[in-house]
């Protein structure tokens, strides 16, 4: 899953999708700030609520240092795109 991060914000909470250079992505903002590793942890336990999985079955596969990243679930892959797409049509917009 494709994900635009943006660390040091007044919540923790997903948007919605942008269109990113690198494509669509989710939305999420996080309260924590981007030194060692600490937006990354926050972002997989936020993705992980919103999507009502386990945070261990989350994980940052790509973009570690960048806004825009690739998250890594683990699990059944037409569920958690049936779980996916139902959440984002709960998001206002």
């Amino acid at each position: 899953m494709r994900v635009r991060l943006t660390p040091k914000s007044a919540a923790d909470r997903v948007e919605g999708v942008e269109n990113t250079a690198e494509g669509p992505a989710l939305k999420v903002r996080v309260r924590a700030v981007p030194e060692k590793g600490k937006a990354n942890a926050a972002l997989v336990s936020v993705f992980a609520d919103w999507l009502g999985v386990a945070r261990g079955s989350v994980e940052v596969a790509t973009g570690g240092k960048s806004r825009c990243k690739m998250l890594a679930v683990a699990g059944d892959g037409h569920r958690l795109a049936a779980r996916i797409a139902a959440r984002l049509a709960e998001l206002p917009g």
